[in-house]
């Protein structure tokens, strides 16, 4: 059984704020983040891929909750050209993800580095973590 996503981009991580030399994924630690969105024109849409229990304990507000293993049924629903955020728990399921939507034709890409264990850490402190 082949798996639904894969990883064929380079093995460690970017360094944050930096597109990877084999993709233009953008990595964006939770700070970064915090002020990308707050100088948006246009909001991004924030895709956290975390199971739905997960997703149930914390959540950036705004969120679209669309499990990794929903993604190939989910993807039509989504538009290419709009910036996208793809979040998970520490940032390795979301940069897959980040990475399988650039293969697809998604042009603006953006993973959240950390997940959202960093923006508790960094940006809310109140926020949940499990």
């Amino acid at each position: 059984m082949r798996p639904a996503l894969s990883y064929r981009g380079n093995p460690r991580r970017p360094k944050a704020g930096a597109a990877n030399e084999e993709s233009n994924v953008r990595d964006l630690t939770a700070s970064e983040l915090r002020d990308h969105l707050a100088a948006a024109n246009e909001p991004p849409l924030l895709l956290d891929v975390r199971e739905e229990w997960e997703y149930g304990i914390c959540r950036l507000e705004g969120s679209l909750l669309l499990p990794m293993g929903r993604l190939p049924a989910g993807i039509a629903h989504l538009e290419p050209a709009r910036e996208t955020v793809v979040i998970c728990h520490h940032g390795i399921r979301s940069r897959m993800v980040a990475a399988f939507l650039e293969r697809s034709g998604f042009t603006r890409v953006i993973n959240l580095a950390g997940g959202v264990a960093a923006w508790a850490r960094d940006v809310d402190p109140d926020m949940p973590v499990y």
